[in-house]
């Protein structure tokens, strides 16, 4: 806890040079490739555990199905 409070949440200026060292670091064109990778991560995560969900439930799906048809 007292490391937090000696390092205090990051301003204005701390986040626009954090900002500018990561664009230095690895260029504009980088960037939107490595979010995109990012995001494609966890949208196979976030399905990866709706799939487990389903798998855990097996009646529960074949419930609905028959509601379904009914």
């Amino acid at each position: 806890m007292k490391l937090f409070v000696l390092l205090g949440i990051p301003g204005g200026w701390q986040i626009l040079l954090i900002v500018v060292v990561i664009l230095l670091l690895f260029g504009g064109k980088k960037i939107p490739e490595m979010m995109r990778g990012i995001g494609r991560g966890v949208k196979e995560f976030k399905d990866g555990i709706a799939g487990d969900e389903n798998e855990k439930n097996p009646d529960q799906d074949n419930r609905q199905e028959n509601k379904k048809d009914s």
